[in-house]
């Protein structure tokens, strides 16, 4: 159903005229359909699990199959963002759900010992489109609701989605527990791909006054604070990505864990990263986004600091507890770098002279443009991770050079988001409508 007058901001509308229940009932299956891409996305973390000595594909065959879902999955992103002006929420929801069944039904048919790795690849590849549902997603919700409940709107939607990494990590290890095989996990998300087209299709909604803004992205990519945050990022969901992806692939190689033993660990860190999200947010809200964020990669650093120790004595209690740990502090950062993105650009807004509601409005519209590309190239840091476990278990037969590397990574994160947001003299003051403290964001001269 189209939309043709759609106006949030207006109470008696949001309240008296059935704005808020439509927004939310579209907030629900927007949250059906994002979770069911990111099951989808990572399908190939729970796959290698079951490709034993018979499929012939050695650990670093296995961590390049789920390194190109990762990379499709980032790619696309970008256009998903501009789906939704184009089609319209609702039918772009349609197709995005739809494109899931090419992954799903292709692995099915092919996931069996002797199947070629090209085959194997491509159907890793096509599992990249459910990575792009966060995008569209995100952009489609982000157009229902008044700024008063954005955040807490798209918190609810992108954790919805998130959580669909660990739920379908415990649908493989039910199913490995079970002693059935990959082909039952698959046979399980091929119904739930079609019940989320169809519960798209049936009662969610296009807002016809939605189009892409081409000068807003125009202007944030040429803006530098768009890739510092998008490097940042991918210190964050990068690495929480791609550790989703790579966690008990790494528990089978090195530590000789059985696919039961990994796919019983494997689940817990993602999820606790996906939960605590929200809180990442909140407290940015409290103390400040840049603050939270440095504090976040010290933290990060110094838990993957715990890695490599137990990476080299071969400690599998100390490894899954330092890795645990970093998930959680992943899912805290990807919480407090969005809620910077917002305050930068309206605090920009003010350096150049705008204020009250024109300010803001310059900044949801920058930050809203930025966000999408922020997004896509946060998701290629999981590319990245898996890239580099690869040559680390090809080189020296563990994933310690791996770890010492992002060790490195997530020290320069923590110069980064010093150096711009934190070095010098900070601006006071608190975003318009959005309680957003952004004390200590805003030190740079060219704001």
């Amino acid at each position: 159903m189209w939309i043709e007058r759609w106006d949030p901001e207006d109470e008696k509308f949001w309240k008296e005229e059935g704005g808020e229940r439509i927004a939310r009932r579209n907030l629900a299956f927007s949250v059906l359909s994002e979770h069911i891409g990111f099951s989808v996305w990572s399908l190939w973390s729970v796959m290698v699990l079951f490709m034993g000595p018979e499929y012939g594909i050695d650990p670093a065959g296995k961590f390049f199959l789920v390194s190109m879902a990762t990379l499709v999955g980032a790619v696309v992103r970008v256009p998903y963002t501009f789906a939704v002006a184009r089609f319209g929420g609702r039918n772009w929801t349609v197709i995005a759900a739809s494109l899931l069944l090419l992954p799903t039904v292709a692995a099915f048919l092919v996931m069996e010992p002797g199947t070629s790795y090209t085959t194997f690849m491509v159907c890793a590849l096509l599992t990249g489109v459910g990575g792009g549902n966060f995008a569209s997603s995100m952009t489609n919700i982000n157009s229902f609701f008044p700024l008063r409940e954005k955040g807490w709107a798209l918190g609810l939607n992108a954790g919805g989605g998130n959580i669909g990494v660990p739920v379908v990590q415990l649908v493989g290890l039910a199913v490995i527990g079970a002693s059935g095989g990959p082909r039952v996990v698959l046979g399980i998300y091929i119904p739930l791909v079609l019940v989320s087209v169809f519960c798209a299709a049936r009662y969610m909604d296009s807002i016809s006054s939605v189009r892409n803004d081409t000068g807003a992205v125009r202007a944030a990519v040429r803006d530098a604070h768009t890739w510092i945050m998008a490097f940042l990022y991918v210190g964050t969901f990068g690495s929480f990505i791609g550790y989703s992806f790579a966690f008990g692939l790494v528990l089978q190689t090195q530590f000789g864990r059985t696919p039961l033993e990994a796919a019983q660990l494997t689940f817990i860190g993602p999820l606790l990263g996906s939960l605590i999200r929200p809180v990442g947010g909140r407290l940015a809200d409290r103390h400040g986004g840049a603050r939270i964020t440095l504090a976040n990669f010290a933290a990060m650093g110094a838990a993957t600091g715990v890695v490599v120790t137990a990476s080299v004595k071969e400690s599998l209690p100390l490894f899954v507890g330092a890795f645990i740990a970093l998930f959680v502090l992943t899912g805290l950062g990807n919480g407090s770098t969005y809620k910077m993105i917002p305050g930068i650009f309206q605090a920009k807004a003010e350096r150049r002279g705008l204020a009250g509601e024109e300010a803001a409005a310059y900044g949801r519209r920058l930050s809203g443009a930025a966000m999408g590309l922020i997004g896509a190239v946060g998701a290629l840091g999981g590319l990245g991770i898996n890239l580099a476990l690869r040559q680390s278990f090809q080189t020296v037969g563990s994933g310690t050079g791996a770890f010492v590397a992002f060790l490195g990574f997530y020290a320069v994160c923590s110069v980064v988001t010093w150096a711009v947001y934190l070095r010098g003299k900070a601006v006071r003051r608190t975003a318009a409508g959005a309680g957003t403290d952004v004390k200590s964001q805003l030190s740079y001269a060219e704001v």
